[in-house]
């Protein structure tokens, strides 16, 4: 039987990696497995050995302490990789296929799944609809930041690539199909977007970057970030974004500069709950100035689209309001101008094929985009820290030495 090793949780602003058992096809007890999952089995699984596995930023808010995570929680949630072995229920998954990954858990059988809302499956999480890797109150789950990964429900979850070898030759575009191309996409469709929108897309991460490639993949006239990280706005102009810098004040007054109103068509809040401040209050946090900022600024009759994580349970949260979740947020702005808002999270499978061909016919370069950046995962530990840094990078982790070499621009 191989080995394992996976990238931990063990408190704030600490992550380990550690050996950890080789994945079976059945639901093992640990750090944040909910006892109702403990022993469930798996015959229709797979076991991945991860090609790339990326770093984000809702790991990033675990890490911080900003969660309820448990310590030694095993964390990853945006896995590509190979099939390795497969369960005795599998049917059209075979070893060998190299795969993306989808963050979402489902089962492809419940009511939600067969309506495409794949974010918020009724039967992987006993506590509540919608289930991930490694991730705080979602069923407990092991993280894909590791080797080895169990991946349930594989003929339904799993996205084979059609050439393995081309896939291998694009595997930092592939890898951000597992969560943050898709997420940005959603935020930009459920926002709207279309060919000649106007466009802000509140924050400059990863997840931010993605947005913008995929509100210009949409044909958005002229797309608008706004972030206080000089760095990560550089990047975004690489690619032919416009840039507003909030911590020189209200992004209303710079749109305006940019598009001569102070109003865009569209708007996606790519940052969520850890928000700061406009202007002298940027380095203050400010948990709702995102979203009230994007009720100000989105054209009557407009959207918003809420990529950006937002939780029930923060621990270091600003006040006691915040600490459950409960944002100070002017609904009536909202409601008077007739805007629609979509949260939650990503339905990754309704996007992920299509996103794919784009990849594979050339039509968008996300990893550049990202500036995705290839780590052993002996370096997850200090690819955590620089990210927490504001580096202008998507860290991909690479178990098994498969991808080095390879950059973004």
């Amino acid at each position: 039987m191989a080995g394992n090793r996976a990238v931990a949780y063990m408190g704030p602003g600490k992550v380990e990696v550690l050996d950890v058992p080789y994945p079976e096809l059945v639901l093992k007890d640990g750090p944040g497995v909910n006892p109702a999952n403990v022993g469930r089995p798996v015959p229709h699984g797979v076991v991945v050995k991860a090609v790339a596995t990326n770093i984000c930023g809702s790991d990033q808010h675990m890490v911080r302490g900003r969660t309820t995570a448990p310590e030694g929680l095993l964390l990853g949630h945006e896995i590509t990789g190979e099939v390795v072995e497969a369960g005795p229920g599998v049917e059209f998954v075979k070893v060998g296929d190299l795969v993306s990954v989808p963050f979402n858990i489902a089962c492809g059988r419940c009511r939600n799944c067969k309506e495409r809302k794949t974010g918020i499956c009724l039967n992987v999480n006993p506590d509540r609809p919608g289930s991930a890797y490694g991730y705080v109150d979602m069923g407990g789950w092991a993280g894909g930041q590791a080797e080895y990964v169990l991946v349930p429900y594989a003929d339904w979850n799993c996205l084979v690539f059609p050439d393995k070898d081309q896939a291998m030759e694009k595997i930092l575009d592939l890898t951000m199909l597992s969560d943050i191309f898709p997420t940005g996409f959603h935020g930009c469709v459920t926002a709207g977007v279309g060919v000649g929108s106007t466009v802000y897309i509140a924050g400059a991460g990863p997840v931010g970057l993605a947005a913008a490639a995929g509100a210009q993949l949409l044909g958005a006239a002229v797309v608008i970030v706004g972030d206080l990280n000089a760095e990560r706005l550089e990047r975004a102009r690489s690619f032919g974004c416009e840039t507003v810098d909030v911590s020189k004040g209200d992004p209303k007054d710079q749109i305006e500069q940019i598009l001569g109103v102070p109003e865009v068509d569209c708007g996606v809040d790519a940052v969520g709950f850890e928000a700061r401040g406009h202007g002298a209050g940027a380095q203050q946090e400010a948990p709702a100035t995102v979203l009230n900022s994007l009720m100000e600024l989105t054209a009557a009759g407009g959207a918003i689209g809420i990529p950006g994580l937002y939780v029930t349970g923060d621990p270091g949260g600003i006040d006691e309001a915040a600490k459950k979740g409960s944002l100070s947020l002017s609904l009536g702005t909202g409601w008077a101008k007739s805007l629609s808002f979509t949260t939650g999270q990503c339905p990754v499978m309704k996007y992920n094929r299509q996103l794919m061909m784009a990849i594979l016919h050339d039509k968008v370069h996300i990893a550049d985009a990202v500036g995705a950046t290839p780590i052993p995962l002996d370096q997850a530990p200090q690819g955590y820290a620089d990210f927490d840094q504001g580096a202008p990078k998507k860290y991909v982790i690479d178990p098994h030495g498969m991808i080095a070499g390879r950059s973004a621009a």
